[in-house]
């Protein structure tokens, strides 16, 4: 009878699966017109038959975006209630009234606190003991409900602990309105500074505020303002303007709290300027003039900057050091030498101890050095599959250090380690709710797939003990390859909603990261970037052969320059893949940079090239997504964007779908969601943000006939 039963359900999930093929046929996918445009430079023609989409204000444009999120929701229609019972399942995980390890600094606790059924935090402090009063600094969910989208961040308390600025973003394009809050009467002055990055950083004298503004079109950052307490922002003093367009520029005040420093950087060089924090009516000093290629990062202890520097060749970075007086590099001295198969990635400077955050063969390493040197040892870690990093760490006179620990298996928790006895404590560990989750019940592993040029990449893989590696079992590989930036094997409590259904979830450890050094990311850029596309591909390939999965069950997904990637890897081999998430794609690479009226794209030369020099130009013609669209087979495909995107515009999705439903030869699912009213990081909330996870989580799971 049970057989029977089973045979039943999959007559009626075939037939379900059927009607909605059959359904499907009938809806019409947009079809957006065309209006050539010639782009020509360096005796070349492009024609873009899209370009009209690049007008935001645009009635056609929005009614086109319009029509594709219709599009988009009647052929999921089916799964919108799939999508309600995943939303519920990866929220009831979520402990609703969570709250923070609190840390403490100049003398108060601070924490932030999540309230049962809201969706923003409450950030609040306690003065001296964690018994007493708490003393709410900002409600966000109260701060939040006139608008769609809200984001607070850059929170900011002087020294003196009576006032705390803060930045608001209310459109999701990332320019941040900074106001400050009288923390005794809870006033908030009537001084908006407007169109800045959100943070800032105070003086010793509690009443001079310093931040950086953005050029409003490009959203480049690049003036460091002085704002006094109490006057019209209007007449705010310029302290510095980074007139390169390569550059942005930041600011901040050192963890001795004794300097207040302004950084410049692009991709490949950093310069620092530094003041005095008591003395916030003298001019800031230059730190060591930028050099092209050398990056350096400053930290002050004890009467000496120490820096972290590429400086002579360090292509893993080396820690100097230099005195305050004497800050230029002919006065830098070595305390850790470059060592080649170790990337030092950052410092944390207490009292007694340097830490130095590490990694080797792609591993997350934390040393701890007396300054006595009568100690220098590893915290241990004991597998292959962890992330492991410093957390916050403020008080500058204390021998505990606390650091963050997950693994792909493993919630992530707060530790607290006693540099002197060795002796850990963990202060939290993520709780995952609903009743069914045990550790016990699932595997990682790191393999390792050869590419085509003989080069071994690294791969993370988690999943539910006792699956068959036969092929069957459908797989999401992820990976990101850009700017250095790596992901780490990572925990998620949202994933288990693919891994408790049969998925294998794989983070492909690919070149244009630095998973691997910093040679690792050097060798996924400029000239160099295809590595990175072929490199998940041959990961795939390699996937594919150990039977871990099959082209009819593999799935790709990357966001930003994550979608690139996804852009081109549909390009070059589309028949690996039965289903592609691309989130918010960087897609149109050539006509992005050159438009140096876009944000990002002058900061970007570096990473990509600049196709104003014509082997850039070609290069990326070569590879770009948008360019590169022909006459084939795609696979099946959901891509999301923003319309307040300000790093990659709404148009560049917009254009690469309407470009695929010309020329694509295949009657697989094609589908554009754009979300109205946010940006980059998509929905501001924390249960809005799992509703997109839903989205795409439905999207892979109908593909392989998964309805609950």
């Amino acid at each position: 009878m049970i057989r029977l039963l089973v045979i039943l359900l999959g007559c009626v999930t075939f037939a379900s699966a059927q009607n909605n093929i059959d359904l499907k046929k009938d809806i019409l996918a947009p079809r957006a017109k065309k209006v050539p445009k010639k782009l020509e430079i360096h005796g070349d023609v492009r024609v873009d038959n899209y370009f009209w989409m690049n007008q935001r204000e645009d009635p056609e444009v929005i009614a086109y975006l319009n029509a594709e999120n219709e599009y988009n929701d009647k052929m999921t229609a089916h799964t919108k209630k799939f999508q309600e019972d995943l939303f519920q399942e990866m929220k009831a995980r979520i402990k609703e009234d969570d709250e923070s390890v609190p840390y403490k600094l100049n003398g108060y606790w601070y924490i932030t606190r999540f309230e049962k059924g809201y969706d923003y935090p409450v950030y609040s402090r306690k003065k001296e003991s964690l018994d007493a009063q708490e003393e709410i600094l900002f409600n966000v969910n109260e701060m939040a409900k006139p608008f769609e989208y809200y984001s607070l961040g850059g929170l900011n308390v002087s020294p003196d602990n009576k006032l705390v600025a803060f930045g608001t973003d209310t459109v999701s394009r990332r320019q941040y309105t900074i106001r400050v809050k009288n923390l005794e009467t809870g006033e908030i002055y009537d001084e908006n500074i407007e169109n800045t990055t959100g943070g800032s950083t105070w003086a010793n004298d509690n009443k001079s505020l310093y931040y950086a503004k953005k050029d409003p079109q490009t959203l480049r950052s690049y003036q460091i303002f002085k704002h006094i307490l109490g006057t019209d922002p209007k007449e705010d003093q310029l302290v510095y303007e980074e007139e390169d367009e390569t550059f942005n520029t930041y600011v901040y005040k050192s963890k001795s709290r004794e300097y207040i420093i302004i950084g410049s950087h692009s991709t490949l060089t950093t310069e620092y300027r530094f003041l005095d924090a008591d003395t916030p009516e003298k001019e800031f000093k230059l730190f060591q003039p930028r050099t092209r290629g050398m990056e350096y990062s400053i930290s002050h202890f004890n009467g000496d900057f120490y820096i972290v520097t590429n400086k002579d060749g360090a292509t893993n970075f080396k820690l100097m050091k230099t005195p305050v007086d004497k800050t230029g590099m002919e006065n830098w001295v070595d305390v850790i030498p470059h060592r080649k198969d170790y990337l030092l990635e950052d410092i944390d400077i207490f009292k007694d101890y340097l830490v130095v955050s590490e990694r080797n063969n792609g591993l997350n390493k934390i040393r701890i050095i007396r300054w006595d040197e009568k100690e220098d040892y590893y915290i241990p870690f004991d597998n292959e599959t962890y992330t492991a990093f410093t957390a916050i760490n403020p008080d500058f006179d204390t021998e505990y250090l606390r650091y963050n620990y997950n693994s792909l298996t493993t919630p992530t928790s707060v530790v607290e380690f006693n540099m002197k006895t060795r002796e850990k404590e963990v202060l939290k560990e993520q709780e995952v709710l609903g009743g069914k989750f045990d550790k016990d019940n699932y595997a990682s592993e790191r393999i390792w797939a050869t590419a085509t040029d003989g080069t071994k990449i690294p791969v993370s893989l988690v999943y539910r003990k006792g699956m068959k590696m036969d092929g069957s079992s459908p797989l999401l590989q992820y990976a990101y390859g850009s700017y250095g930036s790596t992901i780490d094997p990572y925990f998620s409590s949202v994933r288990l909603s693919l891994l408790d259904r049969g998925f294998i979830y794989a983070i492909a450890h690919i070149r244009g990261g630095e998973y691997l050094g910093r040679e690792w990311y050097e060798d996924g850029k400029l000239f160099t970037k295809k590595n990175t596309f072929t490199d998940f591909i041959d990961v795939s390939e390699y996937l594919i052969q150990e039977k871990y999965t099959s082209p009819e069950h593999l799935y790709a997904m990357g966001g930003s320059a994550g979608g690139l990637l996804m852009g081109a890897v549909v390009n070059l081999a589309p028949q690996l893949y039965n289903g592609v998430i691309a989130a918010v794609p960087f897609v149109d690479v050539v006509t992005t940079m050159l438009d140096d009226s876009i944000p990002l794209t002058t900061g970007e030369y570096d990473e990509w090239g600049n196709p104003n020099n014509k082997e850039y130009y070609d290069y990326m013609k070569s590879y770009s997504p948008y360019d590169n669209v022909k006459a084939q087979d795609y696979p099946n495909m959901l891509v999301t964007t923003g319309l307040h995107d300000s790093q990659v515009q709404y148009w560049e999705p917009a254009k690469w779908i309407a470009k695929l439903r010309e020329v694509k030869t295949d009657n697989n699912v094609l589908l554009l969601h754009t979300n109205m009213d946010a940006g980059h990081g998509g929905a501001s909330g924390r249960f809005e943000a799992l509703k997109e996870v839903a989205e795409e989580y439905a999207f892979l799971l109908d593909l392989e006939g998964i309805n609950q």
